[in-house]
């Protein structure tokens, strides 16, 4: 990652996104094995399934108010309680009918928009806001004090739970900071300070909220914009689950081929993180055979490789699932996803720093397309603007404004 890019993330601490060496290796081992375990992803389909049912179901079928038809905030107050629940077992209630504001759900916000005024100004302008304490800075460090708040209490009252509950013996939850007191997760609990558990909790919310939520709101808007890739859709969700109006199983979604590859076309079109951040510790020779020295900045456009004719061919602009399908050489009547290289579809970056959550976040992706897209045709506003959000995050500036109605 480099100093340079560990200063304009310092509201991340020392957790994955922002550590290097052994620090970030350790993180990584201990996330890969916690969030790999059957019982986790029980515990993910159940809460996703809750959040469902109970939150964005209902304003869907009460979306007659224009407050319940930006489709993108739906989508981050979905994915900000469901990651708030599987990490820290607390559920916000941030999606709910009355749409309420949650002062550290805005902090949240703040924080990612003032990252990416560091990115764009030189470290001297944004370091000296931040030692004055005007403009931007100071916004960063009231998001900061709220947010951490926050954290402190989540992390202070689930510490007391998982101490009562080892005492009595009774059964611990699910979420990863149980998990983490439990002893579950390897970690000497001597390490556990309230600044490494921050860190952590933190990268992650990072990691599980607004990517998610980027992708899925996109998705719908290209779905929306293709309705013959709606109808192939609507075809093998028709055939996979049948008249069942349940939620997918895990069998289920594995079967939704076509669905996967409207995700993946998604994300090369509009990947969640636009571009990526490295630094050079020494001399090096990149692939395409540019010398650079150490300590310099590169920046990795993954947006622009998604749209890059030599790598994607002449359609590269076009929205076509199908182009990440084939025939199964096995079986000619059964469709499988392609393996594309990691290096060619960067969304989920490459090599060591690839993103753990990949398969998770696929599923979480499934899971709502499935339930929404059964259950309600959506049709953006005419005339609403669809365009990138400047932002670390690609976000659409306007949001969402979506009709939705029930489908028959």
């Amino acid at each position: 990652q480099g100093p340079n890019l560990k200063a304009i993330l310092e509201p991340l601490g020392d957790g994955i996104f922002n550590t290097d060496g052994e620090s970030w290796k350790s993180q990584r081992e201990t996330i890969h094995s916690l969030i790999n375990t059957t019982k986790f992803h029980h515990l993910m389909l159940k809460t996703l399934h809750d959040k469902l049912q109970n939150g964005l179901i209902p304003i869907l079928h009460n979306s007659s108010s224009k407050l319940h038809n930006n489709l993108q905030e739906l989508m981050k107050r979905l994915t900000f309680d469901t990651i708030c629940s599987l990490v820290t077992g607390f559920d916000p209630k941030y999606l709910s009918i009355e749409l309420p504001s949650l002062p550290y759900a805005d902090a949240f916000d703040v924080i990612e928009q003032v990252i990416l005024y560091r990115h764009c100004v030189p470290a001297t302008v944004w370091k000296f806001q931040r030692w004055v304490g005007i403009g931007d800075e100071r916004k960063m460090r009231e998001a900061q004090e709220c947010f951490d708040g926050f954290l402190e209490e989540r992390i202070r009252v689930k510490k007391k739970e998982s101490f009562e509950k080892k005492e009595m013996e009774t059964v611990v939850d699910d979420d990863f900071l149980t998990m983490i007191f439990s002893g579950e997760a390897g970690i000497d609990q001597g390490k556990l300070t309230d600044g490494f558990l921050r860190d952590v909790v933190f990268n992650l919310l990072v990691a599980g909220r607004d990517t998610i939520a980027a992708a899925l709101s996109w998705f719908f808007w290209l779905v929306a914009k293709n309705p013959n890739v709606e109808e192939k859709i609507l075809k093998e969700l028709a055939q996979v689950m049948g008249k069942d109006t349940s939620f997918p199983t895990t069998d289920e979604l594995n079967k939704m081929v076509y669905l996967h590859g409207a995700m993946c076309e998604t994300l090369r079109l509009y990947p969640s993180v636009p571009y990526e951040h490295k630094q050079s510790i020494e001399p090096d020779v990149l692939p395409s055979g540019h010398a650079i020295n150490g300590n310099t900045r590169i920046l990795l456009s993954i947006y622009s490789m998604g749209r890059m004719e030599e790598i994607w061919g002449s359609d590269c602009t076009d929205f076509k699932p199908e182009r990440w399908i084939s025939t199964s050489s096995t079986d000619e009547k059964k469709m499988v996803v392609n393996h594309v290289p990691a290096y060619k579809f960067a969304a989920f970056m490459a090599g060591p720093r690839t993103c753990l959550g990949r398969k998770i976040a696929f599923v979480q992706m499934k899971v709502v397309a499935s339930c929404v897209l059964r259950r309600f045709k959506i049709e953006v506003v005419d005339g609403h603007p669809v365009v990138p959000e400047p932002s670390i995050l690609m976000f659409m500036k306007y949001g969402l404004k979506v009709r939705v109605s029930n489908r028959a």
